[in-house]
């Protein structure tokens, strides 16, 4: 029996993530893109905008729109939200309402806390009562809850790379929830779609340097997932850096060792091979989890363009801390690849589909 197709609508199609929302589920076997929307572009063809597009047959008919909520009620079994914070939630709760299926890539729905995001964001939280409904979409940890919600908190490009390392991690007390240090580097289209002179080619070219520092706007999901996994509060020290590449993130992070390692601390081997069970535990199965051997360290290189998150680690015995490292593309894996892995495990899709 063929597979019927769900109707879907993006909202922020123009931006870096929604373009790759675009370019995914116009090759997405089960989905018809029904609506896609731009104030900046609203009455422009998609091809004339995005030439890439311009041989795709599915993109011929498609247009800029104006967002318009009564429409995308009519028109779409799910939305994709590719917008800012504070102006997704504008759209999430009528369409929720509406009973539509909703996946927001903002950071309006990630944080269970209104006053957590109050802390971050600077501003109230436009709509709490949905906080409780959203479902944080890590489909390696959340997968089960992903498939029946309504609405989808999107994770961002630096927790990702962040969060499935370390959950594993905390929850089999491999490490210590104490004395966690993240570095990352990312590309500069982490930073979106627009005109700032800090971005602009000559200011990021054979450039390198740490932003947000000391406190970055991912640090409130990061630490409330950690906090979860761990069973207790965490802080953690976090500074991103921006590199001038055009995307990929590169993540180290260097942890104390936990309860499960204490009998193993001196037998550098044991260890790597203990912390190589707990990840084939969790993610041997994960299609878009790649587990590095003992020989091979991530590269944003062969990251780039999949929804893949690579993964090493490594114990340094002279200081007793566990070093373990990622790389993502953060467009992809950080953003539109695993927001449409979400929509595949809400309708019942398999999880690669439209992403290899």
């Amino acid at each position: 029996m063929e597979q019927q197709k769900i109707q879907v609508a993006i909202v922020g199609a123009s931006g870096y993530s929604g373009e790759e929302l675009v370019r995914l589920l116009l090759n997405h076997p089960y989905v018809t893109l029904t609506r896609i929307t731009s104030r900046q572009y609203a009455g422009r063809k998609l091809a004339e905008v995005f030439p890439r597009f311009a041989k795709i047959p599915a993109a011929q008919a498609l247009q800029f729109t104006e967002p318009d909520i009564q429409a995308l009620k009519t028109e779409a079994d799910a939305v994709f939200l590719a917008l800012p914070h504070g102006v997704a939630a504008e759209f999430a709760v009528p369409l929720v309402e509406a009973g539509k299926r909703v996946i927001d890539l903002s950071a309006d729905f990630r944080l269970r806390d209104p006053e957590r995001y109050r802390e971050f964001y600077k501003q109230d939280h436009p709509a709490p009562a949905l906080l409780t409904q959203a479902v944080y979409g890590l489909p390696e940890i959340y997968a089960e809850a992903i498939r029946s919600a309504q609405l989808i908190a999107s994770p961002g490009c630096y927790p990702t790379g962040i969060l499935l390392p370390l959950i594993p991690l905390l929850r089999e007390k491999v490490i210590s929830p104490e004395g966690i240090v993240i570095n990352s580097l990312s590309g500069v289209s982490g930073a979106g779609r627009k005109a700032d002179i800090q971005y602009a080619f000559v200011e990021c070219n054979e450039s390198l340097r740490p932003y947000a520092v000391p406190v970055h706007r991912h640090l409130s999901e990061i630490e409330q997932e950690l906090e979860l996994a761990a069973g207790q509060p965490i802080r953690v020290r976090f500074t991103p850096h921006l590199v001038p590449v055009n995307r990929g993130i590169l993540t180290t992070i260097t942890c104390r060792p936990g309860p499960a390692l204490d009998h193993l601390r001196h037998d550098a081997a044991a260890i790597e091979a203990h912390v190589t069970e707990v990840y084939q535990q969790i993610y041997g199965s994960a299609p878009f989890i790649h587990l590095l051997g003992p020989d091979a360290l991530p590269d944003t290189k062969h990251v780039v363009g999949t929804n893949v998150l690579q993964i090493a680690w490594r114990w340094d015995p002279r200081t007793e801390h566990l070093i373990v490292m990622s790389a993502e593309d953060n467009l992809l894996k950080g953003a539109s690849g695993q927001a449409v892995q979400s929509l595949n495990l809400m309708f019942g899709f398999p999880e690669e589909t439209g992403l290899r």
